[in-house]
């Protein structure tokens, strides 16, 4: 598996942790609670994040390296879109 991993700073790392479990829960058999969460995309490609008071830790893990910045991407988007009241520096790393 290839590891990515972004540590973005936000006092609502939790709020958006959920947030982001909660609309993917749509799709796929999400696992999470205010501090931690889990969603695999595919047998091949899975998120966990980690909310503390300080920062959202989001690490990515996908079977086949040519998903990774697709994926990144996506979970950025969707990051954004739910932190839109804050500028938000989201920066991977292998």
């Amino acid at each position: 598996m290839h590891l990515s991993k972004a540590v973005v700073q936000t006092e609502h790392g939790s709020r958006y942790l959920q947030q982001l479990c909660k609309h993917w829960s749509h799709k796929f058999d999400v696992e999470f609670d205010p501090l931690k969460g889990r969603v695999p995309f595919s047998d091949t490609a899975e998120v966990t994040f980690a909310a503390d008071d300080a920062a959202l830790t989001m690490t990515l893990s996908v079977a086949d390296p040519s998903q990774q910045e697709r994926m990144q991407h996506v979970i950025d988007d969707h990051l954004k879109r739910f932190a839109f009241r804050e500028e938000l520096d989201i920066v991977w790393t292998a």
